[in-house]
């Protein structure tokens, strides 16, 4: 399994980027993904996905800015990042997001080296 995420970067407040995520070793057409972000001091949290259908699903910090889509051709994953925060500042991760039956997220288990998002004030 190998998940490349790549995008990420230095930017100031209000600003838009866009990432990108490319998955291998996996049927990425079967998976519900999502993007993942973490911050330093802070657990790895969910912060959008989206499921083989194209049903969307976003944390509340970042309704409403950020978009999520996928290509199930190209195996690809997308996070477009508008009115960034400096609280957006994190290490982002692309991965499948599986819901277990007692309401746990799990994931591939293989996390790869994820992308530097630094949103400046």
């Amino acid at each position: 399994v190998q998940l490349q995420a790549s995008g990420g970067g230095l930017v100031q407040a209000g600003e838009s980027l866009r990432l990108s995520c490319t998955a291998s070793g996996i049927p990425f057409s079967a998976y519900r993904m999502g993007w993942y972000r973490q911050a330093p001091g802070n657990q790895r949290e969910v912060v959008a996905s989206i499921s083989v259908g194209g049903v969307t699903d976003y944390a509340d910090s970042v309704k409403g800015r950020f978009t999520i889509s996928r290509d199930s051709v190209k195996n690809a994953l997308y996070l477009q990042m508008r009115g960034l925060q400096p609280e957006d500042t994190a290490v982002y991760y692309c991965n499948a997001v599986i819901s277990l039956p007692d309401g746990r997220i799990t994931d591939l288990g293989s996390w790869g080296q994820g992308t530097q998002l630094t949103v400046s004030s």
